[in-house]
């Protein structure tokens, strides 16, 4: 009797699933599909929510001036490593004569040689030169006296340079040549003066440098106090006189050295800041006896340096010069230590002799480079051959016909003067022109 019950109540289930299938006719495949679309789609959707997230992110960051990216965090990080293993740590002593670091700017000014318009002419008789090759790290500069103050040497990149570790400009705290007759008038008529000054990548870590044209320790008696010529990253003065270097932006200065020039010729004076003329006037009220160099540094937080100084006489111009002697000769064209790279600086004297040989197509020149007495005369000799080579090559460049010039070496073998003195050896390293 039970299994009779259990097969009516089995036939009386599958009578009702059949007879419910009927009324709800379900569909298995499309309720499947129905379902799968809901999920991919709120899936879909979260993947656009995050990605849109991650946008909004990035584009706040980039507003305030943050960057997490996580590839460009590793680049950046890569970069400061490799900065910091090629940059050259130097010996620099602070205000307790302690040894702290001077680094080798990671970007640094170097002016194109292609200073056209570049007019300034050193004169060619050189009264001082100083590179300060030779100097001692932490010793005060062996050719130079000071009014007052606290400069040293320093070791900064490859170069020996200037450090004033503590100075006033009003005072002013200044160094001063040492020369033989630094209490006479030692600068002629015409004279010029160069020198190097260091700049930093930020305007409020940047020094004033200036230059002065009486010695206020030696020359009591007989200077002429006056203003000083005032150099800063992207300008040079003469009592608020002058002009700013054209292109620099003024809250980015760029990291380097630049070269200063300046001309006096018996009441003008001219000063220069790399490639350019900032200071043009023509009558100056007084008479320069000295040079001093001095710069605003007195918290001595920041870390001035000058290199490279050169006082020269100005001469009778090359061109008449030449008219007299066949030549002419001139010490404005300088290189790279023991290479035959023309320094920017040189450009005025190969663009005035450029514009000579234009003016007067007569003119044909052999162009013959001359060093001092330092290193070995093989040496000597090659290298006045590849100097002489450069001038001519970069007078071609700026449009003289090759054809017109030749080049030579002599080497050291025919000095001007004496090799004993830093100056004596300036004026033998120099380019001569030559009729021909």
């Amino acid at each position: 009797m039970k299994n009779l019950g259990r097969f009516l109540m089995t036939i009386l289930f599958l009578a009702t699933v059949h007879s419910l299938s009927a009324q709800i006719k379900l569909n298995i495949p499309k309720k499947i599909e129905k379902e799968a679309n809901k999920r991919l789609n709120k899936k879909t959707d979260q993947a656009i929510d995050k990605s849109f997230d991650k946008m909004e992110k990035d584009v706040d960051e980039t507003v305030s001036g943050k960057n997490t990216d996580k590839d460009n965090e590793k680049k950046d990080v890569g970069a400061v490593k490799e900065d910091a293993k090629s940059d050259q740590k130097k010996e620099v002593k602070d205000e307790n004569n302690a040894v702290v670091s001077a680094t080798e700017p990671p970007q640094e000014l170097k002016p194109a040689l292609t200073w056209a318009k570049y007019d300034f002419v050193p004169g060619t008789e050189i009264i001082f030169e100083d590179d300060f090759r030779g100097e001692t790290n932490g010793e005060f500069p062996s050719r130079w006296d000071i009014t007052r103050g606290t400069v040293e040497m320093a070791q900064f990149g490859d170069d020996m340079v200037v450090y004033f570790r503590k100075t006033n400009s009003n005072g002013p705290d200044a160094i001063l040549p040492y020369l033989k007759n630094r209490s006479e008038d030692y600068l002629p008529d015409e004279f010029t003066v160069e020198f190097d000054c260091y700049f930093y990548g930020k305007k409020s870590e940047n020094n004033t440098y200036y230059l002065f044209f009486y010695d206020a320790k030696n020359q009591m008696k007989i200077m002429s106090p006056s203003k000083p010529i005032r150099v800063v990253f992207n300008s040079v003065t003469y009592d608020h006189i002058g002009e700013k270097y054209p292109g620099q932006d003024e809250l980015k200065p760029i990291a380097g050295w630049r070269h200063v020039a300046v001309s006096f010729n018996k009441r003008v004076i001219k000063a220069y800041l790399d490639d350019t003329r900032l200071v043009n006037i023509p009558n100056i009220e007084f008479n320069p006896t000295g040079i001093m160099l001095s710069v605003a540094n007195v918290a001595g937080v920041n870390k001035p340096f000058i290199k490279n100084v050169r006082i020269a006489k100005g001469a009778v111009p090359l061109y008449d010069k030449f008219l007299v002697d066949g030549k002419f000769v001139t010490t404005g064209i300088k290189f790279d230590v023991n290479k035959a790279t023309i320094k920017p600086e040189s450009m005025g004297t190969v663009n005035y002799v450029v514009k000579m040989m234009t003016d007067h197509s007569e003119l044909n020149f052999s162009v013959e480079g001359h060093t001092d007495s330092d290193g070995e005369d093989a040496s000597n000799q090659k290298l006045s051959e590849a100097r002489s080579k450069a001038v001519l090559e970069t007078m071609v460049k700026l449009g003289i016909s090759a054809d017109r010039l030749t080049s030579k070496g002599w080497g050291e073998s025919k000095p001007m003067v004496g090799n004993d003195s830093p100056e004596g050896k300036a004026q033998n390293r120099r380019v001569e022109f030559v009729k021909f």
